[in-house]
């Protein structure tokens, strides 16, 4: 996704032994549970299918997908494991995320707005930020946060994972990355994925097409973004649209 600022230093992959010789680095890439990958992946098939089409003929494949996700946590309550687009102040340590002023587990909806009333606000510790300037890095939005506990912020003591999702022919950008490492505060908590980590070809298997009643508080979610994406809502409990 196009990242509303400009990047922070990029990653180290790699290294220089003390003879000269260059140092292999195994590079594990880490995963998503399976709860979680089924949550991303339905949104992410989706929106490759039938994303939608901006002003300018663009795709909206990104936008989709936070879309759908955003109309997950609205019909949680603010509530979903699964925070897109949360903007994150990172002159912060660590990068502290811009939430809603009177719901403290939803984003905040308009960042201009907060920048105006807040960035040369002194913090309640007294601290000043910098002055704002656009395309320095100072706000980040990763596409997805996943929270350990979703009645909390999206804090880096709760965060599980950082997603960054990836639809064809965006590449990997080592220095957006990096600031997501800082807000999850661990490089591991970092995920990268796109369609091509979620098999979109297959057809659902009708076992896993559970009663929302039956599952768990996590894999709940899954199921009401399932019946959110199909338009096949549970009586009273989701509108269509």
């Amino acid at each position: 996704m196009t990242d509303p600022t400009q990047p922070t230093p990029p990653l180290a992959t790699g290294g220089m032994s003390t003879t000269g010789t260059t140092t292999q680095v195994k590079i594990t890439r880490p995963r998503l549970d399976p709860k979680d990958k089924k949550v991303l992946c339905s949104a992410i098939c989706k929106c490759k299918d039938t994303p939608g089409t901006g002003k300018d003929g663009r795709s909206l494949k990104q936008s989709c997908v936070s879309g759908r996700l955003k109309v997950l946590d609205g019909v949680l309550d603010h509530r979903s494991p699964y925070k897109p687009e949360v903007n994150y102040d990172m002159t912060k340590q660590p990068p502290a995320p811009i939430m809603d002023g009177d719901v403290e587990t939803k984003g905040h909806d308009w960042l201009p707005g907060w920048i105006t009333k807040y960035w040369s606000t002194p913090d309640e510790q007294g601290s000043q930020r910098p002055p704002f300037q656009a395309g320095e890095g100072m706000i980040r939005r990763p596409d997805v946060v996943i929270v350990n506990d979703p009645a909390k912020p999206p804090t880096q003591d709760n965060i599980k994972q950082v997603v960054e999702i990836k639809f064809p022919p965006d590449k990997r950008d080592l220095r957006q990355n990096a600031a997501y490492t800082q807000i999850a505060g661990d490089e591991n908590k970092l995920v990268l994925m796109g369609p091509e980590d979620c098999d979109c070809d297959q057809p659902e298997p009708e076992s896993t097409k559970v009663p929302v009643e039956a599952l768990s508080k996590a894999a709940a979610a899954a199921g009401l973004l399932y019946m959110i994406l199909t338009k096949r809502p549970p009586p009273g409990r989701i509108p269509a649209y």
